[in-house]
């Protein structure tokens, strides 16, 4: 009879085994990857551009940098960033979901964008990237799909140049009580239902909204930023907390 303790972790509001985690998320994706963008628009009503263009100004960054652009998907902050590092910058659009970083390379290519980007298959918690490489690290709606967060960003951490700075684009917990409850509503059924209309696909949506709920708090991620030795670590609620962006800094 074996002794051995299986660790568990949660999938939405499901408990799973730790090592199957990976997998269920990458099902999600591999789902919703070719409506990715039109669901982004409709469920946030077009806000989540107003989020992105938020982060972008408070990244501080400049020609001929590096960025990495974690879980960047579809490439939206990467199209952005290529075009601001220029020529002599470097930006690297990494995901864990080979079907996300397809549909983000087609999109940037037939946009032009090419020659300052390349595309890397990665886990955030283990990050193939030399020490002190990038400038920023960006990870927008990607770190509550992650199975060990506190790994994820003690890799960040160290692939980060001494001076660069870590952003974390991410739902959050809302502030007010009638916005809270209107976003509860909103998230358990409205989207699973326009999931199922535009994707054909509710059981991921319902899973996108269940791991919001399960994702740290403002306080709590900005503790375990902490944790991982950034530093001047600070958030920023946008819409009434629905999304935050955290900024830490490598010295």
């Amino acid at each position: 009879m074996s002794n051995q303790v299986t660790n568990t972790t949660h999938f939405g509001y499901k408990t799973v085994e730790e090592d199957k985690k990976a997998d269920l998320v990458a099902d999600v994706f591999h789902s919703v990857a070719a409506k990715y963008d039109v669901m982004n628009d409709v469920l946030s009503m077009g806000v989540h551009r107003i989020w992105k263009r938020f982060t972008i100004d408070c990244s501080g960054i400049r020609k001929g940098q590096k960025v990495l652009d974690l879980a960047g998907g579809t490439g939206d902050l990467t199209a952005k960033f290529s075009r601001i590092v220029g020529q002599t910058g470097q930006v690297t659009l990494a995901d864990i979901n080979d079907s996300m970083l397809k549909v983000g390379r087609s999109k940037l290519r037939d946009m032009g964008i090419v020659g300052n980007v390349s595309y890397v298959q990665a886990n955030a918690e283990e990050l193939p990237f030399p020490d002190n490489h990038f400038d920023l690290i960006t990870i927008a709606f990607g770190l509550r799909n992650v199975t060990d967060k506190d790994k994820a960003l003690a890799s960040m951490y160290r692939v980060l140049k001494p001076g660069g700075r870590l952003l974390v684009l991410e739902f959050s917990k809302p502030l007010y009580k009638p916005l809270s409850k209107f976003y509860d509503f909103y998230s358990f059924n409205v989207l699973p239902k326009l999931g199922k209309l535009i994707a054909n696909d509710s059981e991921s949506y319902q899973y996108l909204a269940e791991s919001i709920r399960m994702h740290p708090c403002q306080e709590t991620l900005k503790e375990m930023m902490d944790s991982a030795n950034f530093e001047g670590s600070e958030y920023f609620n946008l819409s009434g907390g629905i999304v935050a962006l955290h900024r830490g800094y490598k010295y």
